[in-house]
């Protein structure tokens, strides 16, 4: 169910080499984009475990973006060719388990592409706006711990 005042929740993890400044030149350089997004910064998108993005969506995330330098120019040489083929046998996984494809969205930008960063987070939260709310694995049980 959509309402009028909903704003999607996005996380994205960025690799601190291209994506990560990409973001930061997009900032200092004043190019809007929506505000929807909460940045985790990651030495590699090839470092990241398709378990963090379970988890940060089991944990309320409407969406997620992975971003990463371009193929060919990783500063670690090969993280992000890795990294391509885990999330996409990721992405067979999620669609398996009942998600929607579009919640978890991949892009390649580089330190210089500030303005590219920016038009990929405004595509991603406008993606996952037109899904909706996520509903699956988001916890729904609650219980005291303490004794």
């Amino acid at each position: 169910m959509k309402t009028l005042d909903w704003e999607p929740k996005i996380v994205a993890f960025l690799c601190h080499w291209c994506s990560y400044a990409g973001a930061d030149l997009a900032g200092v350089s004043r190019m809007q984009y929506p505000p929807n997004v909460r940045v985790i910064r990651v030495p590699c998108s090839g470092a990241i475990n398709p378990l963090y993005i379970f988890k940060a969506l089991r944990e309320g995330a409407d969406g997620v973006l992975v971003s990463g330098c371009h193929p060919g120019d990783c500063h670690y040489i090969s993280g992000n060719y890795y990294a391509r083929r885990k999330f996409m046998v990721m992405k067979n996984l999620l669609e398996w388990l009942g998600f929607e494809p579009e919640r978890v969205q991949f892009s390649w930008v580089s330190a210089s592409e500030g303005q590219k960063f920016s038009q990929v987070v405004e595509e991603v939260v406008e993606s996952v706006r037109s899904l909706g709310p996520a509903r699956k694995m988001i916890k729904e049980f609650s219980f005291d711990v303490r004794r």
